[in-house]
Formats: structure tokens, C-alpha cells, sequence
């Protein structure tokens, strides 16, 4: 019976490895076919999906990419396939991985969380709707945990749990900010009702027209200032950018190698991205106003990261 279970989970594991080798593989030929097909010369969103999703409160589900997305979509699904690869037993150098992670932790668990964490990271980079853009964002938190605070070093646990409360403080502020432009940004008609929306091309428009500005104040401050700063802080975390980098040496550390290639590779880039496609285009004003303080910012970083 003994033999017979060993068989039988060492066949799930090989099984597990396949699906998600085959799976990256194939995402990052899908993300070449779509750089392959993509128009530089079109500055608009290209290969659009738009479909209905939560017509209770106008949430769609709407992803697209640009300039500013589509090269992120391709390091994504390289990165991730590479981190798939170095995941394998048989890769050089990584014939301890059966000893002492995989066979005490699940095969499955961690390919799964590996394949939910690269879904995760394109959904973001591609999401045009600010609520779906938040479930993606949200998606790559778990699994970033867990694969830090199982399969992770000697200090697994306290890295892990630092990551999640500094990413949590930051999702919390991001979300509030999100709600605050729905319920203050653009409406439209739909299904004869009139209603506000996440589409992030709208809240752009609605941004650069100024719409945001005629928003109430928030607790005696600008409406536009406060969210920004909101959002700012929620990317900066991911960034990581001083002074809430702490958590970032403890993950290196700790994090398996090819979740830390992850790591060093996607996820720091999402918080510019998110600055880029969130801050930058739907609050312009607050942009401008902020552009000292982010300069600052960017000069303290520079000098302490030196």
C-alpha cells in the first residue's frame, strides 16, 4: 500500500510539473503571437475584449493592451516560464528541490499557486476595468504567501507574513482610492439606468476634463490629492520605494530562487505600472501637483539604494 501511494503521488507530482510547463510554454507563445501581431503605429488599445460581468454595479470584464502593457505582457509569460523551468527537479543545480521542498509540501500545491500567481500578473498588466485591474492585483497576493511561507528559507514565515501586511496595507488604500473614483468619475446609461463606471478609459477622459476636480473634499483635503497620495502609497509598496521597502530583503531572501526571479522581475515593475496607468492617466492635476514630492522621493531612493 505504502509502494502503491508513493507511486501514485509521485505520478500527480510528474503530472503537476507538465500541466504547468506546458502552460507557460504556451502563454509565452501566445504573448510572442500577440507582440508579432501587435501595431506600434496604432496608440490605442489593441486585441479588446469587452464583456458584461457585474451589471449590478457596471463591472465589465475589459482587458486590452497598449504600448505601456504589451511589453510587460511578454516579460511576464518569459519570466514566468523561466521560473517554471527552474522549478523542475531536473534542472541543473536543483537536485535538492525533491528532498527538501516538493515532497514535504505538495508538487501540486505549488505548481498551482505558480500558475495562479502568473494569471495574476498578465491580468493586471492587460485589465482596463479599475475593478477587475483590483481582483488581479489582489489574486498575485495569496500566492505570493504561500509560496514564500511554505516553500520558502529558515525565516519563511516571518517574510512571508511581512509581505502580506505590507501588501494588504497598501490593497486597502488602493481600494478605497478605487471606490472613491468610481463613485466620483464618469456615468452612463445602462439598461436604461444611470450609473457610474470602472472603465478605465472613461476615468481617464473623466480625469483629463477635469471631472475629478469638482469632487467633494475629503476631510477638509482635495479630493484628487487624497486619492492620489492613496494610490501612490498602494504602489510604492509593490515598488517597493523608501520608506516601504523593509519587506523586500526578507522576501529575496527567503522566497524560493524562481519565485524570487518572479519577484525581482514582475512584481516590483507592477507599482510603476500601476503609478503609470492609474495615477499618471485618469489624475493628471494631482500628477502635476505631486511632481516635486515625487522627484524627492525618487532622489532618496536613488542615493539609499546606492
Amino acid at each position: 500500500m505504502r509502494a502503491s501511494g508513493a507511486l501514485t503521488k509521485r505520478a500527480a507530482d510528474q503530472a503537476s510539473r507538465v500541466i504547468t510547463l506546458v502552460a507557460s510554454g504556451l502563454t509565452l507563445l501566445f504573448a510572442l503571437v500577440l507582440w508579432k501581431q501587435y501595431d506600434p503605429a496604432n496608440p490605442g488599445l489593441q486585441f479588446v475584449q469587452h464583456v458584461r460581468w457585474i451589471p449590478a454595479y457596471n463591472i465589465d470584464y475589459f482587458v486590452g493592451v497598449d504600448g505601456i502593457s504589451i511589453t510587460l505582457v511578454i516579460l511576464s509569460a518569459l519570466i514566468s516560464f523561466i521560473a517554471t523551468i527552474a522549478s523542475m527537479p531536473w534542472w541543473p543545480g536543483n537536485a535538492h528541490l525533491d528532498e527538501h521542498h516538493f515532497t514535504q509540501h505538495g508538487v501540486p500545491g505549488y505548481m498551482a499557486l505558480l500558475l495562479i500567481l502568473q494569471t495574476g500578473m498578465i491580468g493586471v498588466f492587460v485589465a482596463m476595468d479599475m475593478f477587475l485591474f483590483y481582483v488581479f492585483w489582489e489574486v498575485m497576493l495569496l500566492p505570493m504567501y504561500f509560496l514564500i511561507g511554505i516553500w520558502g528559507g529558515s525565516r519563511k514565515e516571518y517574510a512571508a507574513i511581512k509581505f502580506f501586511l505590507y501588501t494588504l496595507a497598501g490593497s486597502v488604500l488602493m481600494l478605497l482610492a478605487i471606490i472613491g473614483l468610481y463613485f466620483n468619475g464618469p456615468t452612463e446609461v445602462v439598461d436604461g439606468r444611470l450609473m457610474h463606471t470602472f472603465d478605465m478609459v472613461k476615468m481617464a477622459q473623466w480625469g483629463r476634463a477635469g471631472g475629478y476636480l469638482s469632487a467633494p473634499l475629503v476631510l477638509g483635503f482635495s479630493f484628487i490629492k487624497v486619492a492620489w497620495i492613496a494610490l501612490f502609497i498602494g504602489f510604492a509598496v509593490k515598488i517597493p520605494m523608501f520608506p516601504f521597502h523593509t519587506w523586500l530583503p526578507d522576501a529575496h531572501v527567503e522566497a524560493p530562487t524562481p519565485i524570487s526571479v518572479i519577484l525581482a522581475g514582475i512584481l516590483l515593475k507592477m507599482g510603476i505600472y500601476g503609478i503609470l496607468r492609474i495615477n499618471f492617466a485618469i489624475l493628471p492635476q494631482a500628477t502635476k501637483w505631486a511632481s516635486y514630492a515625487m522627484a524627492v522621493f525618487g532622489t532618496i531612493n536613488i542615493v539609499y539604494a546606492a
